[in-house]
């Protein structure tokens, strides 16, 4: 998964590719040149550069276009709600899993995006395609309440606890949800009390 922010060691210019209008700049050099404007678009979250991208499409929506994400995941990750609609719109799939096996509403939950989770959840075709997404797991066995767990993102713990998530799975480091937030938080507390809750 792509992580918004975080530093590049590299040079800015080192990352800047060269065409006939100027420079564009991408975070990602290794993009295939056929994606670089989807890879973009969804990273900026600009809707009309990403529908100009997808109308231009040669290759898969689901193909992907930087560590492994899919233009969905990233739109997922950086928020842009607007450009998830046109993607679904589009046909991406929502169960495709990036390098760390994680699937677009990992990176929703990861980042408290409630919108978009409710959006990915209300796309899914039926309870049994809800339940898959809600039990995926990446690479550490994170399931998406994990990532929200983690983020301390109240409003889409809730949401994903209305829609069936499991409070009792383990991550590959023995660790539920409810044991991933700070002490104190209201987070931590929800939590705790629908562990609660369920055992009585």
């Amino acid at each position: 998964m792509a992580v918004p922010g975080r530093p590049n060691d590299e040079d800015e210019e080192d990352n800047a590719l060269f065409e006939e209008e100027g420079i564009v700049d991408f975070v990602d050099s290794d993009t295939p040149p056929h994606l670089r404007d989807l890879s973009a678009a969804s990273q900026l979250g600009d809707a009309q550069a990403l529908r100009l991208a997808l109308d231009n499409l040669t290759g898969s929506i689901d193909e992907p276009v930087e560590d492994g994400d899919t233009a969905l995941h990233l739109t997922c990750l950086y928020g842009h709600l607007e450009c998830v609609q046109l993607l679904l719109e589009r046909g991406a799939n929502m169960e495709a899993k990036d390098d760390d096996d994680a699937i677009p509403l990992h990176d929703a939950c990861a980042g408290g995006y409630t919108e978009i989770v409710q959006l990915l959840l209300n796309r899914a075709n039926d309870a049994e395609h809800i339940k898959r997404m809600l039990e995926s797991v990446d690479s550490e066995g994170d399931t998406p309440l994990h990532h929200a767990a983690r983020g301390e993102h109240v409003d889409v713990i809730r949401l994903l606890l209305s829609k069936g998530a499991s409070l009792t799975k383990t991550n590959l480091f023995g660790k539920t949800p409810a044991e991933l937030p700070d002490q104190g938080t209201e987070a931590k507390r929800l939590l705790e009390a629908s562990v609660t809750a369920m055992e009585c």
